[in-house]
């Protein structure tokens, strides 16, 4: 097989760069080791900045978004039990969020790649990347058959376990990572969600409620690492969630069974370059955020955003100006968004070695943020997400 770009990886990232490159008119295969049904069995994010939306709505895959999502202005913090502020995006950073699920996305990816008529290859194994600094190729085996794509790029969109960012010598990467000490314990319900999305910093730890359509709702709560799932019935969860909200919130939380339960590990991670002769890392396959923020998702469509105009203005113009600084252009963004969820992540949430200073000077912030436009409108500027650069 030829093709132009070779994408490793069918999820968003990988299902979006080639969505964006096919309407450019640029060849290109995905490649992923999942079946279909698989990668769309996980659940995640749904949190999109208004950059975000604009993205998916250019890429032709905006109509079931535009018809389901929700528009919010943003999201409440509560603290010291009653404390209440808004990080309103629309009044401060003049553009609103808009809450639809990763699923919903990818759902719709797929639905336009089929309407392309540009088959996944999926089930793939033993996938493996070949001169990446001269002529790419990738090899993979296929109903142990062993078969040979050649490209002239390589798009490594196959998250943090994925091939792609491990065939960069190590010798030609820097890695940066930070692991918190604790997790999310997170449930999906079949309730219709409360009104707001609204962060908690409470005595009992982090707490989120936060939404995905009209009948499914999203919570979490911080928990230790070692926390055994089998330990946390829903009767639990649900009891320990409520007494970390105020009881305006708690009271309007609607319960009911889980149809999922989880426990997410917090760690920010970013890998330097995202760019190693033709191969090119997008989303997790490059940088991994804590939740806190809802950056993961945004990031790597912001990614693909940089990487597909770049692709496009190669092979369209001859003109590698973007390829060029793809690297460096994409890590301003990421570390941009690395730093606000860090921050976030260690205002909201309950360290183990905290004293009474540093609880304090939690609250004193958190206090500051809700009396100060200037501080206000610089953290709904991150949140809602920067301007992408030209």
């Amino acid at each position: 097989m030829k093709t132009q770009v070779a994408i490793i990886g069918a999820g968003p990232a990988g299902l979006l760069l080639s969505q964006r490159l096919d309407l450019e008119g640029v060849d290109n295969i995905v490649l992923e080791s999942q079946s279909r049904e698989h990668v769309l069995s996980r659940i995640r994010a749904g949190v999109l900045e208004w950059g975000s939306v604009e993205v998916l709505r250019e890429s032709g895959v905006g109509d079931r978004m535009n018809a389901e999502g929700h528009l919010h202005d943003g999201t409440d913090i509560v603290w010291s039990g009653t404390n209440r502020l808004t990080l309103n995006t629309r009044v401060y950073a003049d553009r609103p969020m808009m809450a639809y699920g990763q699923t919903n996305i990818t759902e719709d990816l797929y639905a336009a790649r089929d309407a392309a008529g540009q088959p996944i290859v999926h089930e793939v194994e033993e996938v493996v990347l070949h001169d990446l600094e001269s002529t790419p190729s990738v090899t993979f085996s296929k109903n142990g058959r062993v078969e040979r794509i050649d490209c002239e790029f390589v798009a490594g969109c196959d998250g943090f376990h994925g091939v792609s960012r491990s065939s960069i010598p190590p010798t030609q990467r820097r890695e940066f990572e930070k692991v918190y000490p604790f997790g999310w314990l997170g449930i999906l319900s079949e309730t219709p969600p409360i009104d707001e999305i609204v962060y908690a910093n409470s005595e009992r730890g982090f707490a989120l409620c936060s939404q995905r359509n009209p009948m499914l709702s999203r919570y979490y709560v911080q928990c230790a690492l070692d926390t055994n799932l089998d330990d946390w019935p829903d009767d639990r969860f649900w009891e320990e969630l409520k007494a970390r909200f105020p009881s305006e919130i708690a009271d309007s939380i609607i319960t009911g069974p889980s149809i999922e339960k989880s426990i997410a590990p917090l760690r920010s991670y970013v890998s330097e370059p995202m760019r190693w002769g033709r191969l090119f890392l997008a989303g997790d396959a490059a940088h991994i955020v804590p939740p806190t923020g809802a950056k993961g998702l945004n990031l790597a469509i912001s990614d693909v955003f940089y990487l597909a105009r770049a692709l496009s203005r190669f092979f369209n113009h001859h003109d590698d100006r973007y390829l060029e600084s793809y690297s460096d252009m994409a890590l301003r963004r990421v570390w941009g968004a690395a730093r606000f969820s860090w921050w976030l992540t260690l205002l909201l949430h309950r360290f183990p070695d905290q004293g009474p200073f540093d609880l304090r000077a939690q609250e004193q912030e958190l206090d500051y943020l809700s009396t100060s436009e200037a501080y206000m409108r610089s953290v709904c500027e991150q949140y809602a997400g920067l301007p992408f650069e030209s």
